[in-house]
C-alpha cells in the first residue's frame, strides 16, 4: 500500500530528486525550505522524517546533505555521491557587506555575527587549499564591484586575514568612520585606495592606519533565477 503523501511532502520529494539529478548531491534543509516555501527548518525536518517513515527517503544525520531517495514508486534510486559530499566545505554565512559606499555596521563591535543555521556548502575545488575555520561568507549589497563579477545579492567566500596585496578584493572596516565595505585594495604611500569596479563610482582614499582588513575574497556564489 502506497503512503498517502501531503502536497508539501510531494513537493519536497520532487525537489530532492531534481536537485540530486542536477547537482550530483542532495540539498540542505535550508535549500529544501526555500524551494518549497517553508520558512521553518523544523517543519522541513518533520516532513523529511515522515518521508523516512514512509520508506521513500533515507537520512544520514552525521553527514551534511545526508539524504538518499529510495522506494519503488521513484523512477530510479539516486545514490548519494559520498565523494562529492566529502569535498564540500561548510562555510558560515555571517552577515552582509556593502559593495557600494561604506555603510555603518550595527552595534559597537565591528565583528560579523554568526548564526549556526546559516551555513553554506562550497566545493573544495573553489577554495584551493583553504580549510574550514579559515573561511567565512557574506552576502553582497550594492553594485560597486559589478565589473569584477560581483553583483547585488551574490555571496562571497573570504579567507580571514588582516593583510592584502595590491589589487586583491577585500572586506575592510574603516575604523575612523565605523563603516565597512567591499573593494579592491591598493596601498599608496601612507594612504589606501579602495577601488570600486564600477566606472560610475569614484575610489575611496583613506589613511592606511584607518583600514582594518577583514578578509580576502576567494569565491563568488550566485543563484540564477
Amino acid at each position: 500500500m502506497q503512503p498517502k503523501l501531503s502536497t508539501r511532502q510531494k513537493r519536497i520529494l520532487k525537489f530532492i530528486e531534481s536537485f540530486i539529478e542536477e547537482h550530483g548531491y542532495p540539498p540542505t534543509i535550508r535549500e529544501i525550505g526555500e524551494a518549497v516555501d517553508i520558512a521553518s527548518t523544523s517543519v522541513v525536518n518533520y516532513n523529511l522524517n515522515k518521508l523516512v517513515e514512509y520508506g521513500l527517503l533515507a537520512r544520514s544525520p552525521e553527514v551534511s546533505r545526508g539524504l538518499r531517495l529510495v522506494g519503488a514508486d521513484q523512477p530510479k534510486e539516486v545514490p548519494l555521491k559520498v565523494a562529492d559530499v566529502a569535498h564540500l566545505v561548510q562555510v558560515p554565512l555571517v552577515g552582509k557587506i556593502a559593495a557600494s559606499a561604506p555603510v555603518p555596521l550595527p552595534g559597537e563591535d565591528f565583528g560579523y555575527y554568526f548564526d549556526d543555521d546559516d551555513v553554506i556548502d562550497v566545493p573544495q575545488s573553489m577554495l584551493g587549499k583553504h580549510r574550514q575555520g579559515e573561511l567565512f561568507a557574506l552576502r553582497v549589497t550594492g553594485d560597486s564591484m559589478i565589473d569584477a563579477m560581483v553583483a547585488d545579492g551574490d555571496i562571497i567566500v573570504l579567507q580571514r586575514q588582516n593583510v592584502a596585496q595590491n589589487g586583491e578584493m577585500v572586506a575592510v572596516y574603516l575604523t575612523e568612520r565605523g563603516e565597512t565595505t567591499l573593494k579592491k585594495y591598493y596601498l599608496e604611500g601612507r594612504q589606501v585606495r579602495l577601488q570600486p569596479a564600477n566606472p560610475t563610482m569614484d575610489p575611496i582614499y583613506v589613511d592606511a592606519d584607518q583600514v582594518n582588513i577583514q578578509g580576502r575574497v576567494l569565491a563568488v556564489l550566485r543563484t540564477l533565477h
